[in-house]
């Protein structure tokens, strides 16, 4: 088998596009190990670089993070992970970083394919060696390089004949794993399913291959986050290859713990492509990526849902995530469908490289259009008005918020979320004042978790506040089941909803919504239980347009029905 030792100037240019598959991050961990007397083994699958612990003793010695050995071992230690998922492995990192004079001579490594509930012994005889022993030195990483192996899950680290290394990163690709039933929804560019990041603008604090990690992290550090910029303009962006080909639905992203460096805005493309492709020598206008998520305001340390647009029926492999102007970003939920049959084959004939493949959707008497119902936050609902809720964290308030101490300290006031609005014509006799809705829930769910929309309505000369009268249940949302649903869209050049804009979430009961004057909304619709809503409005009352106009939505073309569940 051949071997390639890589500088370390050339690691972008060799594992980029690679995914960590020995990180704890991504769920690896040591399995057994020979010895591990002066610092335990489970460090060299930490995601952060080797920290120096010069300086610092504990009873056996001086202080490493990394896997350390007693001395004079008359043969060689040796430890066995499991990787996080199984892949397909392309090369190594060994790093002997703040080991010197007590660095690992030399090493080798052996690879096993196996259950992931067994145990692999050291002696097993299907261990199979991909790196013969090869030198190390001190204090510094080492490049390994080899053919692309068949999937396998452990590894086994050999040192010859004992010392010290820091960290063993071992790269490769994901063998994915996808939902079995096709309909169902999942992120695209997770990790696990085979999704990887391959190019990005700046890496200069945490790595781009982060934004598709599980979970949401510990600190800044497992996120993706660019170095400041400072030129008017300026913009970072990653590029991801997803896991399959899939229709779009949502994305999420996610700012958690970026809370004084989080991007201002981002937005998204997409695009189809079947071929390879060198991202360092592409142009946008060379790749004409479709605009699937107009640039939207981010806030920080929280998660955002934004709800995509130009994917309907159509087909993508890439997606490009663009922050302004510069920043960081914990993670990138891609959500959508694959593609039944083969996905690299069952292509429709007009596709090509361009920048989707549509899906041709047969003709009806109606077609469906399901709205996916998003979790309600302030910057996916800015245009259509304004969230009312508190924040334990008040890192994570949104920008421009005045938060205060109130009532001597036992309580925080956010000031002023939204002001009230009224344009009725002087002698109308319209007057503001706080009214209840008592609510019904909605019982004509159907078995897919939808349900139908059938009317909208607006009030073309105030604003309209919604609050839920009660203990809330918390920032966010948890059951999907509790709270109620905001369904809003702009007004067209027809005077009348514009439903390409139409954008469906759910509200805990810790928020409250207020609808912009004239923005078109779905009545007040509760989810699982009763719900007393105050309202702050201004009316006439006497029951005429002026203070509310009503739509009922013509099913015979279209039908819309939103994705609850």
């Amino acid at each position: 088998m051949s071997l390639e030792r890589i500088p370390l100037e050339k690691f972008l240019e060799n594992f980029s596009d690679t995914t960590e598959l020995s990180s704890v991050a991504l769920g690896a961990k040591i399995i057994s190990v020979s010895d591990e007397f002066f610092a335990e083994a489970y460090h060299l699958l930490l995601v952060e670089p080797a920290p120096s612990m010069t300086g610092q003793f504990g009873p056996n010695g001086a202080l490493y993070s990394g896997w350390e050995t007693r001395r004079h071992n008359p043969s060689y230690d040796w430890c066995i992970l499991q990787l996080g998922t199984s892949g397909t492995i392309v090369g190594f990192d060994v790093d002997t970083s703040n080991f010197n004079g007590n660095e690992a001579p030399q090493i080798s490594i052996e690879i096993l394919k196996a259950s992931s509930s067994e145990v692999p012994r050291a002696d097993d005889f299907k261990w199979k060696e991909v790196l013969p022993r090869v030198d190390l030195g001190p204090n510094s990483r080492h490049l390994f390089k080899i053919p692309a192996l068949d999937s396998v899950n452990f590894v086994k680290l050999n040192m010859y004949p004992d010392g010290g290394i820091a960290r063993f990163r071992v790269y490769g690709h994901v063998s994915p794993v996808y939902p079995s039933d096709i309909s169902s929804a999942f992120d695209l560019a997770h990790v696990l399913c085979g999704g990887r990041v391959v190019y990005v603008s700046d890496q200069h604090f945490g790595v781009g291959s982060n934004l598709l990690l599980p979970g949401r992290g510990v600190n800044m550090g497992d996120g993706w986050e660019t170095k400041r910029s400072r030129v008017k303009g300026h913009k970072d962006w990653v590029i991801i290859k997803l896991g399959t080909p899939g229709v779009l639905e949502q994305v999420e992203i996610d700012t958690a713990h970026f809370k004084g460096n989080y991007p201002e805005s981002c937005e998204m493309g997409a695009l189809f492509t079947e071929n390879e492709v060198d991202w360092s020598t592409q142009k946008d206008e060379d790749m004409s990526w479709t605009p699937v998520l107009s640039r939207m305001k981010l806030g920080p340390h929280r998660q955002h849902y934004f709800q995509l647009e130009n994917v309907d029926g159509r087909m993508y492999t890439h997606v490009k995530v663009t922050i302004h102007p510069d920043g960081g970003i914990k993670r990138v939920r891609i959500i959508g469908r694959r593609i039944a049959g083969n996905p690299h084959t069952d292509i429709p004939a007009e596709s090509s490289s361009e920048t989707s493949s549509r899906i041709n959707i047969p003709s009806a008497v109606a077609k469906t259009v399901n709205v996916p119902v998003l979790p309600l936050t302030p910057e996916a609902f800015a245009t259509f008005g304004q969230v009312i809720q508190a924040y334990r964290d008040h890192a994570a308030v949104p920008k421009g918020t005045k938060v205060t101490s109130a009532n001597g300290g036992t309580a925080t006031k956010f000031h002023k979320l939204s002001l009230l609005d009224a344009n009725y014509p002087q002698g109308s006799g319209a007057t503001s004042g706080i009214s209840v809705y008592r609510c019904e829930p909605v019982k004509d769910i159907s078995a897919d978790g939808t349900v139908g929309l059938t009317a909208l309505e607006r009030h073309p000369f105030t604003n309209q506040a919604f609050l839920p009268m009660g203990h809330g249940g918390g920032e966010g949302v948890g059951d999907p089941g509790d709270g109620y649903l905001v369904v809003v869209a702009q007004n067209g050049a027809d005077d009348r909803p514009d439903m390409q804009t139409l954008r469906a979430f759910r509200a805990s009961t810790a928020q409250g919504i207020v609808y912009k004057t004239g923005v078109w909304h779905q009545p007040m619709t509760v989810l699982r239980e009763g719900l007393d809503l105050a309202c702050v409005e201004t009316q006439i009352g006497d029951g005429s347009a002026a203070d509310c106009e009503i739509l009922e939505l013509d099913k015979r073309s279209i039908v819309y029905r939103l994705k609850i569940y």
